[in-house]
């Protein structure tokens, strides 16, 4: 047994020795506070109970790794998560925290932990008839969880005595209790009685329709127990969002909720992925089970990679993003925005336009490109966008975008009705066109047929552009280049700069880049209009050259 008393780790962040984020100092002072106060409500906290899960965990060994064939002796951190989860209690002596949730970066051995939990609901909790489950949203991942289980009674003697394994099945036979892994492709959730689940990789759960199966099947117990285990996501429409928002609202005061518990452990600004001092605080099984020689190789690369950026931020520092693969840093997009872009010094320059419709309930967009006149000079960009005046209040309110803020500041055109209206957009670029050489506007295919056949009776020149690798790749990896080297300007165009940090960047095996919608939590018309754009600027650089220039006259 480690000397080490599990209340040491609420010490030693009380002292500041060992460096945490906000929310872990929150939950460490709430359970120091409510060992003070907790009887004023009811709730008292027993040692005993606390003790028996921590002992629980000698019995399991670790089975892969340079940790194999030894007994899990629990960090300082989980020594903390379990004492106070187990530890609790209720005026009726039964426990006290009913939900849990742990938010912590990979590598942290948050999976494993999950499984030890899931043993002891079903061996030690005192259920009988206990019902425990590794929950996901498809049954194979669910078995990750539920996989280190089996192991682990696999190569604990004493376990090995107490359950039976069949397949996916842990069972206890003395007192009926079982433990498995389910999803939602699982044959029927339908006659379930939980009396634990252990809710694995939460922020892959599309909506909560999973998590409400589970909660509700949970009614006919005494003490049941759901605990979530996750790293950050980046989808804020899922019931993990709503979960991480709840415990920091309860760990701040503004919510009271005895029975919920939680431990989020995460950098407190993305500043700090440079202080490799505060690494630790989305990390405390660092030079544990996290190797920092690692996580400065992955530093290293998302910066000189930055479509790798988003991932390493959530994965490995567990800070919630704006899309899965973040293709432009925030900071390096807000920096070239210094550079005010005003139309009345366009006038009269040459200009490259793209042209994305989306759909006639969507905002559009069409993104301006002018070239550099002079040495140093920068891109830049002008930015139009439309959408249907009747949808603006109801998409502010569904979507949480302030649309309503954006037409306010003139950074959208609204058009009469519930769908664009086409001749608006058609008015702007004939108007564009007067004011500016507007040389060609790329556009996608897609729903464009009745406005491309306006602009061409413009006379104006139109180029149809693909959505696919071969297209998008060359000029979008070109946009990041002038990002990263601030060569290209923007104006800080507020809605521009919130469609750049939505864009989910996906690349094929040759290393070809796209935007992919479909990934992206919301919009990015105005990039994938502003990729276009400067793909046909590129091309209007590149002066045709005779071949002789190159190599000169063949005498034949």
């Amino acid at each position: 047994m480690d000397e080490v008393h599990p209340m040491q780790y609420a010490e030693d962040v009380t002292a500041g020795r060992i460096v945490v984020c906000e929310w872990v100092r929150l939950a460490v002072e709430r359970h120091l506070h409510d060992l003070e106060h907790g009887h004023e409500r009811g709730l008292w906290f027993d040692e005993e109970s606390a003790w028996r899960i921590i002992i629980f965990c000698q019995v399991c060994k670790h089975y892969k790794g340079e940790f194999a064939g030894q007994p899990f002796a629990p960090e300082p951190w989980q020594m903390f998560f379990l004492w106070v989860l187990f530890g609790w209690r209720r005026e009726d002596g039964t426990r006290r925290f009913r939900t849990a949730y742990l938010e912590i970066a990979r590598k942290n051995g948050k999976t494993f932990l999950g499984a030890v939990i899931g043993l002891y609901l079903t061996y030690a909790d005192g259920e009988a008839g206990a019902e425990v489950y590794t929950v996901a949203t498809k049954r194979d991942q669910a078995r990750l969880c539920h996989g280190d289980a089996v192991q682990i009674v696999k190569n604990s003697a004493p376990l090995r005595k107490i359950f039976t394994v069949l397949r996916d099945n842990l069972s206890v036979d003395i007192s009926a209790s079982k433990f498995e892994p389910v999803g939602r492709d699982s044959d029927s959730l339908d006659g379930l009685n939980v009396s634990g689940a252990i809710m694995d990789e939460l922020h892959a759960w599309k909506n909560r329709d999973l998590w409400s199966v589970i909660d509700t099947a949970t009614g006919a117990r005494q003490q049941p127990l759901i605990v979530a285990i996750t790293t950050a996501g980046f989808n804020r429409q899922t019931v993990c969002w709503e979960q991480h928002i709840h415990l920091k609202k309860v760990l701040a005061g503004q919510v009271e909720d005895d029975a919920y518990f939680g431990l989020i452990f995460s950098l407190d600004d993305e500043a700090e992925l440079d202080k490799e001092e505060a690494w630790i605080k989305a990390n405390p099984n660092l030079n544990v089970s996290v190797k920092l020689a690692d996580l400065r190789h992955k530093v290293l690369q998302a910066k000189s990679m930055p479509a790798q950026m988003n991932a390493i931020l959530r994965l490995r520092f567990n800070i919630w993003t704006q899309a899965e693969k973040r293709w432009i840093h925030p900071d390096k997009w807000a920096t070239c925005g210094k550079v005010e872009v005003r139309e009345q010094d366009l006038a009269g320059r040459s200009c490259y336009g793209g042209l994305d419709l989306s759909s006639t309930t969507d905002i559009s967009s069409l993104i301006l490109v002018f070239p550099p006149i002079e040495e140093d000079e920068p891109y830049k960009v002008l930015c139009r966008f439309w959408i249907p005046e009747e949808c603006i209040v109801e998409r502010s309110r569904r979507d949480r975008v302030p649309y309503d803020a954006f037409l306010r500041a003139g950074l959208v055109v609204a058009t009469p009705g519930n769908v664009i209206d086409y001749s608006w957009i058609t008015k702007q670029i004939s108007d564009d066109a007067e004011k500016f050489e507007l040389q060609e506007i790329a556009f996608d295919r897609w729903g464009a047929t009745k406005v491309i056949q306006d602009i061409e009776e413009m006379n104006l020149q139109v180029v149809q552009f693909g959505q696919g690798f071969a297209s998008m790749s060359p000029p979008m990896k070109e946009l990041e280049k002038l990002v990263i080297s601030t060569k290209i300007a923007h104006s800080g165009n507020l809605v521009l700069a919130w469609m750049a940090d939505n864009v989910v960047a996906v690349q094929d095996p040759a290393g070809n880049i796209k935007p992919d919608k479909s990934k992206s939590i919301e919009k990015i018309d105005g990039i994938v209009a502003l990729i276009m754009g400067l793909d046909r600027a590129l091309h209007g650089q590149m002066p045709m050259k005779s071949v002789y220039e190159e190599r000169g006259l063949r005498a034949v």
